[in-house]
């Protein structure tokens, strides 16, 4: 097979990297097409084929993989466009999903609405079973209770069926027979139960990632359906795989299964590509900032990891399932500038998109955008965005800020813009400061690793709200998520929930536990191709002291859990305990409450291409008028071109660097040098 494709699919911009069996990578970004995302994929496949020379189907038959992060699932829940689903329940606790906790997100707000549920009361149906904490069964699973609502919900319509049953972590029997019976009456309906997907304690975290995944499973089935369908009839013979939101990567019909594993599928790719980009530094303690055309993503990466939580939330639902700590807010190139009701200048969070896009796109937008106010502030070429392939109106962009900016707040339409984009960088550093900030760490100490077609752009001046000096810019930075989606291994993360005193477990309850959920790791990677050499396994504890209400993840090490010792695990207990909140309580008593097992298929990694030496005098392009905070008004800065910067080329701003997908703006008393890998390093003076 000659190539590799990674394909980010986000809201404004599809990108992708091309990775040949021999030869640089080639980036693509093609605009994405929310009514069919399938359209802008093949756009990009076409435009690829192009590029090599090929026919499209010549062009995917020498395609040996396609890792692909999809936006379906997470859309589908904040447009609201889900499948109608029904759920089965435990008698008396249908409104556990609407109660959730009883917790107010904002409790001083006197207009404060709660989400609606993701199921409307009439599609919650009781079932007569019960089982206890411990597993033993108290109340036999009413057979009939089953078939009835059944008949209900296929009147109904719904397109998929929800199982929760209380304590099925702790014996699933109910749940595996109301599973039978529904895929015997309902056999076109998707069905998932809370055992196969969330298989732990809390009954309110538990119920609702079940919900969400049968509430996305249709869309992304179908999504998957019609892409796996149009690639084979393209001619495409190798293998699909699909990004997850805990960093890692699966096979179809296993994401499939656990829809709500891809609820963030784009952005969990950052933090692998950070790593690789990052590694010929030696950082292993960095910041991932995405700054595309809707949204702005940050993750902190310490000693080489991405922080992981459990505690996930979309469009104000919580889930359980592991994800990457990823941030996200509402700030991108298609960011919208708007004047509130106390006359302040805002920044989204909502967004142009890519329909109608910006006003300087000349397709119908008329808001203004930072892409709008980027360009009148002499930081995009209006001549080479995207390569020349898209090019802007800075007469569309003024009248957009003129009108909705400048004009009502009294103010130039250049003082208007400035203000657009000092207002949006505050909110990402803001961003930023809640990654690091609010968890402990002193921003200041961790360099951003920049991507996104707009990250480059306001990078420094996100760093100078923060007092951060130092910069990695990758040359494929706005193709960022892409080019991590070909470094990510496969990925399973897999939990029983085994509540139980630490100094009194049951060594062999617990090798049981740990033993069933390696050999559903096993199963999983076998299942998607994956042989004995190429899976690693490993198992982490939940633990907390008594009496708490959150869990610390401590891994196992080695032998620990064969050899019965699991006094290291309390050690590391209460040393990353004394870390995350600043003390320790060593003589206080344990409690052990999940057992985890994290099962990776190792693919081959791409390598990133050494660059020519070449000097920076050689890709000078010439000067143009760019707005300096720092100097308060334009200069005439200089401008490189960025393909013909070579490895070890040195310059000094205030510069700019263009590239076809995106533009580096450098500030005055910053120095920039590019590695041997095409990577920008900027560091203040």
């Amino acid at each position: 097979m000659d190539f590799r494709i990674g394909v980010d699919v986000g809201g404004t911009f599809t990108d992708f990297l091309l990775q040949p069996e021999a030869g640089p990578p080639r980036a693509v970004k093609v605009p994405s097409t929310p009514a069919d995302p399938t359209e802008g994929f093949f756009a990009g496949i076409a435009e690829m084929a192009a590029g090599e020379g090929r026919a499209v189907a010549a062009f995917l038959a020498g395609v040996d993989l396609i890792v692909h992060g999809t936006t379906i699932t997470t859309n589908a829940v904040l447009t609201g466009e889900i499948a109608r689903v029904g759920l089965l329940t435990t008698r008396g606790f249908r409104d556990a999903l609407a109660m959730r906790r009883g917790i107010r997100e904002a409790q001083y707000d006197n207009r404060y609405t709660a989400p609606p549920p993701l199921v409307p009361r009439w599609l919650r149906l009781p079932i007569t079973e019960r089982v206890d904490v411990a597993g033993a069964l108290v109340t036999p699973l009413a057979a009939d209770d089953v078939t009835r609502a059944l008949g209900q919900l296929a009147a109904a319509g719904v397109e998929a069926v929800a199982i929760c049953f209380l304590h099925a972590w702790a014996n699933p029997e109910h749940e595996i027979e109301a599973e039978r019976l529904t895929e015997a009456a309902l056999p076109h309906v998707y069905v998932t139960r809370s055992s196969a997907i969330l298989p732990q304690i809390r009954f309110t975290e538990r119920v609702s990632t079940t919900v969400l995944n049968a509430a996305v499973g249709p869309p992304l089935g179908r999504y998957l359906d019609q892409l796996t369908a149009r690639l084979a009839a393209s001619g495409f013979r190798g293998t699909l795989l699909v990004m997850q939101s805990n960093g890692g990567v699966a096979a179809p019909l296993v994401a499939r299964a656990a829809a709500a594993t891809t609820l963030l599928s784009g952005p969990a790719a950052a933090p692998t590509a950070g790593l690789a980009y990052a590694a010929p530094h030696d950082l292993r303690d960095f910041i991932t900032v995405d700054m595309g055309g809707t949204s702005f993503d940050v993750c902190l990466v310490k000693d080489g990891a991405a922080a992981l939580t459990a505690e996930g939330r979309i469009g104000r639902y919580p889930f359980g399932l592991p994800m990457l700590a990823i941030h996200t807010i509402g700030a991108g190139g298609g960011s919208i500038g708007w004047i509130d009701e106390g006359g302040l200048l805002r920044m989204g969070p909502r967004s142009a998109g890519a329909e109608p896009g910006p006003a300087c796109y000349g397709r119908g937008g008329t808001r203004a955008t930072c892409t709008d106010a980027d360009l009148i502030l002499g930081y995009l070429n209006p001549d080479y965005f995207l390569g020349g392939r898209l090019p802007l109106s800075p007469d569309r962009a003024r009248a957009a800020v003129e009108a909705e900016i400048a004009r009502p707040l009294g103010r130039s339409i250049e003082a208007a813009a400035a203000g657009m984009v000092e207002v949006i960088d505050a909110n990402m550093a803001a961003g930023i400061r809640h990654v690091t900030v609010e968890r402990g760490h002193d921003p200041r100490a961790f360099p951003l690793v920049v991507a996104g077609g707009a990250g480059p752009i306001h990078a420094a001046g996100i760093a100078r709200e923060l007092g951060i000096g130092r910069l990695l810019v990758p040359r494929d930075s706005s193709i960022f998520c892409a080019a991590g989606m070909l470094f990510s291994d496969l990925r399973h993360d897999l939990v029983r929930s085994y509540v139980t005193p630490f100094d009194g477990i049951d060594l062999d309850r617990f090798r049981t536990t740990a033993g069933s959920l390696l050999a559903e790791g096993r199963a999983t990677l076998a299942a998607e191709g994956i042989g004995p050499e190429q899976a690693l396994l490993a198992l982490a504890c939940d633990v907390r002291y008594v009496g708490q209400y959150h869990e610390i993840t401590v891994a196992l090490l080695g032998e620990e859990a064969e050899a019965g010792d699991l006094s290291g695990v309390a050690k590391r207990f209460h040393e990353t305990h004394d870390r995350l909140y600043g003390y320790a309580l060593p003589g206080t008593p344990l409690e052990l409450v999940n057992v985890r097992a994290v099962a990776r298929g190792l693919v081959a990694k791409p390598r990133l291409p050494d660059l020519a030496p070449g000097g920076a005098s050689a890709a000078l392009g010439g000067r143009r008028p760019a707005f300096l905070p720092e100097a308060g008004g334009f200069e005439e800065i200089p401008v490189y071109g960025g393909a013909a910067l070579g490895r070890g080329a040195r310059l000094r701003g205030p510069a700019i660097i263009e590239l076809a997908m995106t533009t580096v703006v450098v500030p005055p008393g910053w120095r920039v040098e590019c590695d041997r890998y095409g990577s920008f390093l900027m560091e203040a003076a």
